[in-house]
């Protein structure tokens, strides 16, 4: 298994998380796992360098079809460290041979028909680790009774887990973050400098704002737009007929290009704070009935994607600049704002295999206690499943 540290990219996250920092940009191409077809010579353990890696847990895409972030956390294994993913293409349709039927002909039902089946393998993992010391006898002098001493180190222990706490998010912001690029990439493949204001509508990015000032021959600009009531009712609109679209089965709403839907209750909705809001009043204070929004229903909401930069400003909190890993094994940049939601399938990302543990040593020549707190987990984005962005440019 390939194993990726990841600490300086979770400390400079947690600066861009907690305003310290402008935007920076982030190379997420070795973090979050794509998957590939087919297993290579180089999986081994990380212990005696000689073990094969052996798959750990099988998906199969086998959800039945009836017609008509966020969490995305899954479950852990011990034993193996590969997720396979294992899907079957749609079997074409043939002839009817009941309503052909022809004197002398033989209709020999003992043909083979071999299923058309796929697998991807997901065998990455990131780590990091946070180090913090403990003494006791040389803090009592600083303290005037045993309850002081034990509130102090609590502090720090709690301490610790806020700083834990707010790395593991950053890191499932990256992976919804990577899947975001990952579809403009291939969406919106040809932009000149970065500029997507000119960018035309696909079925897996849809840019808001200029497909309706080509729609309905308006000029609304990026800061007129998010309090135009009927811009932000054309806005519901379309976030709930994609949202039904998806439920339908379909190969255009993946990168894949493979046959998907996503029902009512397989659908993430990850909305941007600011645009959630700005529909939310401008919307309520012209309508009769304000629970009555055609908004789609078990909505999250996020203050950021990335970060909220150093003044929280909407330019900010709605970009992603992140390196991704192309399907040439490549890495390419893709800096976007205006990100304001994103639709996608539970399967189309997924936190799994988390382990989270504490490892102590105590020093005796010093008298202190060392805690090694670390982290690790598997992230993966399958591009074969549907995701959608939605972004006003």
């Amino acid at each position: 298994m390939k194993i990726e540290q990841v600490y300086s990219l979770v400390n400079a996250s947690t600066k861009d998380i907690l305003g310290e920092t402008d935007i920076v940009a982030q190379d997420l191409s070795n973090i979050v796992d794509i998957g590939t077809s087919i297993i290579n010579g180089n999986n081994v353990d990380n212990y005696v360098k000689s073990l094969v890696d052996h798959i750990g847990k099988v998906i199969f895409v086998n959800r039945p079809y009836a017609g008509s972030v966020p969490s995305v956390l899954m479950d852990k294994w011990e034993f193996g460290s590969v997720l396979e993913k294992i899907s079957a293409d749609l079997p074409e349709a043939v002839e009817n041979k009941s309503w052909e039927l022809s004197d002398g002909v033989d209709y020999s039902p003992n043909v083979f028909y071999k299923p058309t089946v796929s697998a991807k393998f997901y065998n990455s993992k990131v780590t990091f680790e946070v180090d913090m010391s403990f003494t006791e006898r040389q803090v009592k002098e600083s303290f005037s009774n045993a309850e002081q001493l034990n509130a102090f180190v609590s502090m720090l222990y709690n301490a610790v887990e806020r700083s834990m706490t707010v790395k593991i998010d950053s890191l499932v912001m990256s992976t919804i973050n990577n899947a975001i690029a990952q579809v403009i990439n291939h969406a919106i493949p040809d932009v000149d400098d970065g500029d997507y204001s000119k960018a035309e509508s696909t079925p897996q990015a849809i840019n808001l704002l200029k497909m309706y000032n080509d729609t309905y021959s308006k000029s609304l600009t990026k800061i007129t737009c998010m309090t135009d009531t009927d811009f932000l009712k054309w806005c519901c609109i379309m976030l709930s007929t994609f949202a039904k679209r998806m439920s339908r089965m379909s190969t255009l709403f993946n990168v894949g290009s493979k046959p998907r839907f996503t029902s009512k209750e397989d659908l993430n909705i990850i909305m941007l704070q600011d645009f959630y809001a700005n529909m939310r009043v401008n919307l309520a204070s012209d309508t009769y009935n304000r629970d009555d929004l055609l908004l789609p229903t078990d909505i999250t909401t996020i203050p950021y994607w990335q970060g909220s930069g150093d003044d929280y400003s909407g330019s900010k909190v709605a970009k992603i600049n992140v390196t991704i890993k192309t399907d040439k094994n490549a890495t390419k940049n893709i800096e976007m704002g205006g990100i304001m939601c994103v639709m996608f399938d539970r399967n189309a990302l997924g936190v799994c295999n988390m382990d989270r543990r504490v490892t102590t040593n105590y020093n005796p020549k010093a008298e202190f206690y060392n805690n090694f707190y670390k982290f690790d987990c598997s992230y993966f984005n399958d591009l074969d499943e549907n995701f959608i962005v939605f972004f006003i440019q």
